[in-house]
């Protein structure tokens, strides 16, 4: 399995192509903004996307869903708590950051915690973590998260938004901090890292108790 990075858009937002060169099939995590870097990768390597995964509804990370949706037909999986979030995304884009995107296609699926989807050989694990949104979610894939804007190198997505609480957070650090410690992590915005790494350097991890 393979992992393909794209940062995209005004906040640099970070999506992923998760995909199986044998089996030509793919999935994407968070597709934000600039649709074209994606299927142009996606033509290029004829790769057929089985599902669009959000790791939560904020519009910088679900930008290009649509065109996405439209070009693929992939499945659109989001958790429940985060729909209506999701759904205002547009309104929101444009009342505090001036961004124009398009209303995004109703999801397919809703997802919950400890949901696993398989993906050919693959089994990616579902885990919610609120804290940056009600309906955040990281993904586990062999030694993988992706953890959205749960958890940065050196921080962790902001609360002090609509959703947001930080004692959720906080509890949701915690509940990852149950993986192995080499797990690398994939974040919504910034560079990869190491999960050990967070725990032991991240101040929020400090707070975590």
């Amino acid at each position: 399995m393979n992992i393909k990075k794209f940062e995209v858009g005004p906040l640099f937002e970070n999506c992923y192509a998760i995909y199986d060169e044998n089996a030509k099939q793919a999935i994407i995590i968070d597709p934000g903004d600039e649709p074209d870097l994606m299927l142009d990768f996606l033509k290029e390597n004829d790769l057929n996307v089985k599902y669009i995964i959000c790791t939560h509804g904020h519009f910088d990370h679900i930008g290009a869903v649509k065109e996405i949706k439209e070009e693929t037909g992939a499945l659109i999986l989001l958790h429940e708590k985060d729909l209506e979030i999701y759904r205002k995304s547009p309104e929101v884009a444009v009342q505090f950051f001036g961004i124009a995107i398009d209303p995004q296609p109703e999801p397919d699926r809703l997802i919950q915690d400890g949901e696993n989807i398989k993906f050919n050989d693959a089994i990616l694990q579902i885990i919610h973590t609120p804290g940056h949104s009600p309906g955040s979610i990281c993904i586990y894939m062999n030694g993988n998260l992706f953890t959205g804007d749960t958890l940065f190198a050196g921080s962790v997505g902001r609360t002090d938004i609509l959703g947001g609480s930080m004692k959720e957070l906080l509890d949701s650090l915690k509940k990852i901090s149950s993986l192995p410690g080499e797990t690398v992590v994939f974040p919504g915005h910034g560079p990869k890292t190491k999960l050990e790494i967070e725990i032991k350097t991240n101040p929020f991890y400090h707070e975590v108790v």
